[in-house]
């Protein structure tokens, strides 16, 4: 087994935030989840579980386990943490192990957002035609200060909406039908989201799966911030931004001080 790495610098932060992650974010049927919260809490405090290869060997097989127990149903970003400790484990036993998680923090960050690409515009036709935040900015819950302050809806009109999107079993008609209430500002809303998260998702993983360097670097990591402001202001899922603030912060250089920063 590769002994731990003492000389990781700047990167022993990412390895006890992701540990932090993991603890914070319990996952997984009950023979996995007291596994993963003690082997995580041995990580934050002691330096030698925290830097060995075999703790994150071990938490990307019981995450992975998560996931299997799960299935099909796992969130999108438990896939992402899998992933994730696999790749700190590979590059705790490299030679250069920060290098190792700086890339491979940027490919994993880039390859997640495009294939998020390739499902809203390939595999999933209710995106692109405005649909999926039509309905969701009406049902979801996590969005409901956002319909109102900016989408023109009463809170009345939208309980109306709800009403109208509810499924009716089979065969069965109401009486008196609600409305659905579409005003125009609710309309701009809705594109703006469908494209402007497209858009925001398509640049992420464009500077993210190229090779950049000087002032582009910084455009990248701004980027993703910009994601994450934006989106999970509106729609706070912790354990994805969490994920993707601390990768974010694995590839920041040991020169960036201020981005390092802004991400913690």
């Amino acid at each position: 087994m590769t002994s731990p790495r003492s000389d990781l610098g700047p990167a022993e932060i990412v390895l006890r935030l992701t540990a932090v992650i993991v603890l914070m974010r319990p996952m997984g049927p009950w023979g996995v989840r007291p596994l993963l919260l003690g082997l995580a809490g041995l990580a934050i405090v002691l330096p030698r579980v925290l830097r060995a290869p075999a703790t994150w060997y071990a938490l990307a097989a019981l995450v992975s386990a998560r996931i299997v127990a799960d299935w099909p149903l796992p969130d999108n970003h438990v896939y992402l943490l899998a992933y994730w400790c696999l790749a700190l484990a590979l590059a705790l036993g490299a030679e250069d192990g920060q290098a190792v998680i700086n890339r491979s923090s940027r490919l994993l960050v880039g390859f997640a957002f495009l294939m998020a690409i390739v499902w809203k515009v390939a595999l999933s036709p209710d995106y692109l035609d405005g649909r999926f935040f039509h309905v969701t900015l009406l049902t979801d819950e996590r969005f409901e200060d956002v319909t109102l302050l900016f989408g023109g809806l009463t809170p009345q009109q939208l309980d109306d909406s709800r009403e109208y999107l509810q499924p009716l079993p089979e065969g069965a008609e109401l009486l008196d039908e609600p409305s659905l209430a579409e005003p125009r500002s609710f309309r701009v809303l809705a594109a703006g989201s469908t494209w402007g998260l497209l858009a925001v998702e398509a640049s992420v993983a464009l500077f993210c799966l190229f090779p950049l360097s000087g002032r582009a670097v910084v455009i990248r990591h701004l980027l993703l911030l910009l994601f994450c402001v934006v989106t999970y202001a509106f729609a706070p899922v912790a354990g994805f931004g969490w994920l993707l603030l601390t990768m974010g912060l694995a590839g920041c250089g040991s020169e960036q001080g201020w981005l390092r920063s802004t991400y913690i």
